[in-house]
């Protein structure tokens, strides 16, 4: 009786609001069935477990809680309309300041999971001295980081160590800089800027990070390189060639066209992002740390330098722009990367091992995302490479740091807005000199931020 009084209440407008409920459910649905399909995938690729400083955790790979005690930047709970900020928002003047950044703040379940073994205490008196080895080329490197840097290029194989120069900079941002000026010295007495140049889309900071210094011995020239290296051969160039490519993951060459004086930026060819096929040998090789572990806030980058007189040069910039690089950050990072290397040997087996976690929980991510994407129509995804990697030693797809999301709605010609409406902050394909249809997403956010990027992007249609 009282049932059948509610349907008299209810009359026409019911059915209306049973329509309303039934979407509300199945969105509902399609939110809960993905946040299982990517836990799901987490769970299966852990078992058993480990005991990391005392304290048992799940296994390499498994995802772990947020930990309440853990640093001041952990983890809150994300409200459900919260705006989803997917990257380092910087400051576009000198004004205006800088928003809340995506960081690679995906690897602090991992480094919670080894726990004390990555602490790095450092003694008041220790570390006190501007010089680390004042008769060494690059004075201001702590032995401990460069062996330890060279040890873990050994192991994964990605690069040629013996026979070059390491310098440590301020990140890889930094050294970018310091091998501009060392490639371009010589065009400062000619007065005439050496172009820098990289094909689009482009690290969208290569522009700004060239001309900030207003530097009279090189400058931005854009993304295209036809014009100096189709020329008569005697135009000098500096060629920008980040490979995996930021913002889209493809495998970048050299043009080796007419005087090109390439920087290779190979910050993201580590395992857990691409196959690793070949030790890369090219004449200046730029990485960071924070692209491997996780450790953005350390501001630690390295270059290998073929030639001695290039790399006294980039010397030379890290010492008069900042007197050299904080030894506190070399020394905890030269324990950071021996914990990693430390953990591919047979008598550490039970240590969790970096690059399984991060390959398994990028792959993890590329595949919700694109099961997002498919479920919502709206979307497109750039296409991956796979290739037979010398590390793991099986064939590998890669799982690019970033989606170059491109939006597919005729009616959208700014994918960066569209999303903006949906509380999703992205950098635009513009920014990249690309197409505005497209956007950079983060895929190194936390697990809650991410999770909720791929049901957002599910329910858009």
């Amino acid at each position: 009786m009282v049932a059948g009084g509610r349907r008299e209440r209810l009359g026409a407008g019911g059915s209306g609001l049973a329509v309303w409920a039934l979407v509300a459910c199945n969105v509902a649905s399609l939110a809960l069935l993905l946040r299982g399909f990517v836990d799901g995938g987490r769970r299966r690729g852990g078992g058993g477990a480990v005991r990391a400083a005392g304290t048992a955790t799940k296994a390499d790979g498994a995802r772990l809680p947020e930990d309440e005690t853990a640093p001041e930047h952990a983890a809150v709970a994300l409200a459900p309309d919260a705006v989803l900020s997917l990257e380092l928002c910087v400051s576009t003047t000198y004004s205006s300041p800088p928003r809340r950044s995506g960081d690679p703040t995906m690897y602090e379940a991992f480094w919670r999971q080894v726990g004390e073994r990555a602490a790095t205490v450092i003694p008041g008196w220790q570390a006190m001295s501007y010089f680390s080895d004042a008769g060494a080329l690059c004075w201001f490197l702590e032995p401990a980081f460069d062996r330890e840097a060279r040890r873990l290029h050994r192991l994964v194989g990605n690069a040629v160590v013996d026979g070059y120069h390491l310098v440590v900079g301020n990140g890889a941002t930094q050294l970018f800089q310091a091998a501009m000026y060392a490639l371009s010295y010589d065009a400062a007495a000619a007065d005439k800027p050496v172009p820098v140049v990289s094909p689009a889309p482009y690290y969208s900071s290569y522009p700004p990070q060239t001309d900030i210094q207003l530097s009279g011995h090189f400058r931005w020239a854009g993304g295209d390189a036809t014009a100096f290296s189709t020329g008569a051969g005697d135009a000098e160039y500096i060629e920008l060639v980040c490979s995996p490519n930021n913002p889209d993951g493809a495998v970048r060459e050299s043009s080796g066209a007419g005087s090109s004086k390439p920087i290779h930026d190979l910050v993201y060819y580590w395992p857990q992002y691409t196959p690793i096929t070949e030790r890369a040998a090219h004449d200046i090789m730029l990485f960071t740390l924070s692209k491997i572990t996780g450790h953005a806030g350390t501001r630690l980058g390295w270059a290998l330098v073929k030639d001695r007189e290039v790399a006294r040069k980039m010397v030379y910039f890290v010492d008069r722009s900042s007197i050299g690089v904080s030894k506190d950050s070399q020394l905890r990072a030269a324990n950071i990367l021996a914990v990693v290397s430390d953990s591919y040997y047979d008598e550490l087996r039970g240590v969790p091992r970096l690059f399984d976690f991060a390959r398994r929980r990028m792959a993890e991510r590329w595949q919700a995302l694109r099961a997002a994407v498919a479920a919502s129509g709206a979307f497109s995804l750039q296409e991956v490479a796979s290739g037979y990697c010398n590390f793991t030693n099986q064939i590998v797809t890669a799982c690019p740091a970033f989606a170059w999301l491109r939006c597919e709605k005729e009616d959208v010609e700014d994918c960066a807005a569209f999303l903006a409406g949906h509380k999703i902050v992205a950098r635009g394909g513009e920014q990249f000199g690309g197409d505005a249809r497209c956007v950079r997403v983060n895929m190194l956010d936390r697990d809650q931020v991410f999770d909720m990027l791929v049901q957002r992007i599910a329910a858009i249609n």
